[in-house]
């Protein structure tokens, strides 16, 4: 009974370890293409175009066009609202 007790602890404690090395490989990818992205904006910059413009562009991209006609909507009507329109 201990030894398949022991081998059961033995077979968590082996699939435990490679869930955490498995996490930890895909962290270090994933600082590594973070790099790569800072390296791509600094480019950019050098070649004169605004990090903070390409980051919105970026953020709009990615956003549903339904809920970003929506947002833009309600932001014209927050914007009317103020007098700033």
């Amino acid at each position: 009974m201990e030894d398949l007790q022991e081998t059961v602890a033995n077979s968590a404690g082996q699939r435990l370890r490679s869930f955490i090395e498995r996490i930890e490989r895909l962290e270090e990818e994933k600082k590594a293409i973070a790099d790569d992205i800072k390296e791509v904006f600094a480019e950019a910059k050098g070649e004169g175009y605004d990090v903070k413009a390409l980051r919105a562009v970026l953020k709009y991209r990615k956003q549903d066009p339904a809920e970003r006609s929506e947002l833009e909507a309600l932001v014209d009507t927050y914007l009317s609202a103020l007098g700033e329109a």
